[in-house]
């Protein structure tokens, strides 16, 4: 069968969490089952290694769609004409993004809801596109995979659509991610911090991370503890908003975060892999990847308890309440002055990173798609 992706999310190097889920997942999908064809809709020129296997087909569908008048236009406009072109039996979107305008079949994988809850975390246009266009795509896909049962139950309950036809897919932890021996870590420390101990933080620096309570609770910390230790925050500044400006602005310890941008993918897992622990104190997310990648280091995690993130953390990292200073604050004093603590998270997160891998995600989207596909066999347009 004909099998359509949007793959506009596949940039090479640029990898956030919805491109890293589509990369692991549609590798490991094309490359088990040659069977099909699968046609990979990019809007911008695309790098050859995002063709996985023989079977990939890439097609470039301009423009590139960045902006929400360009998001209706490649969505509503190019991407129905290359669809009727390739004549496909079925269209995944893997950034859950639909389009209205084709009786293709379709498929979304909707991360998160994240929008409906914080809209002004966003520009204004692209909150109205999200929370006025997402119920549509729910409702227009024949099925809907997503990340964790939080993120099910929301779609549920906010959209009104049947928990029957979602299934949970998960995240998980690409296999570069792995413990580090204590000379690599010393290796590292002193590449990046001049020896010095650190926490971390690893993703977009968007308002829901909850970068504001982060360096605010790292300033208390240090007022506790006179040793030389760090705050790395990893990832792109491109929602850098006041509010994250002016907390950063404001420390007396601001010299002491390290800001590396976006890191290439071993230079990320050296960098985990090295930390002291991971702080993920999100207000919302729909999974949290960073979390497994932790757990696949030996890197203990204090990780927020709101959203997705006590679902996939479990009893393997300490779980603060993101708004509580306080609270980030001694989960930070308790990993550092405690051993016995830090290894005893390291031991559950080891346990608890098993239940998550790209290949179960790949065969648990693959068992959606499937269900899809056969539903199109019985009933076709």
């Amino acid at each position: 069968m004909k099998i359509a992706v949007n793959t506009r999310l596949l940039i090479k190097d640029k990898l956030d969490g919805i491109g890293r889920f589509t990369c692991e997942s549609f590798r490991r999908i094309t490359q088990q089952h040659p069977e099909h064809d699968f046609y990979f809709l990019f809007d911008r020129p695309y790098n050859e290694s995002f063709v996985f296997s023989p079977n990939v087909i890439p097609v470039v569908v301009g423009p590139p769609a960045r902006h929400v008048l360009l998001y209706l236009f490649w969505f509503e406009i190019s991407l129905p004409h290359a669809l009727q072109k390739i004549k496909p039996d079925l269209f995944i979107s893997p950034d859950g993004f639909l389009s209205l305008a084709t009786r293709v079949p379709s498929m979304a994988v909707i991360h998160d809801l994240n929008f409906e809850y914080y809209p002004g975390d966003l520009p204004r246009e692209v909150s109205w596109y999200y929370r006025h266009f997402f119920p549509r795509f729910a409702r227009k896909a024949q099925r809907i995979a997503t990340v964790s049962n939080y993120s099910k139950n929301d779609i549920t309950r906010l959209y009104g659509i049947s928990p029957d036809v979602i299934d949970v897919v998960y995240n998980g932890a690409n296999e570069v991610f792995r413990p580090l021996d204590e000379p690599e870590k010393a290796a590292v420390r002193e590449k990046y911090t001049g020896g010095a101990p650190y926490y971390i933080f690893i993703g977009a620096l968007h308002p829901r991370k909850n970068l504001s309570s982060l360096f605010s609770a790292f300033d208390v910390f240090r007022h506790r503890h006179t040793s030389a230790c760090k705050l790395m925050i990893v990832g792109s500044r491109m929602w850098w908003t006041r509010p994250i400006r002016d907390a950063y602005e404001s420390m007396e310890h601001k010299n002491d975060v390290i800001f590396t941008g976006r890191l290439a993918l071993e230079e990320l897992h050296q960098v985990l892999a090295s930390a002291h622990a991971l702080t993920y104190v999100s207000y919302f997310e729909g999974f949290g990847i960073p979390v497994v990648e932790a757990f696949a280091c030996h890197t203990p995690v204090i990780a927020s308890n709101l959203t997705s993130l006590p679902e996939v953390a479990g009893e393997a990292a300490l779980l603060v309440d993101p708004f509580s200073i306080e609270q980030i604050a001694g989960a930070m004093d308790r990993l550092f002055t405690d051993e016995s603590l830090r290894r005893e998270l390291i031991i559950k997160g080891d346990e608890q990173g098993k239940k998550f891998s790209w290949d179960k995600t790949a065969g648990r989207l693959w068992t959606s798609i499937e269900t899809v596909l056969q539903d199109i066999q019985k009933n076709p347009l």
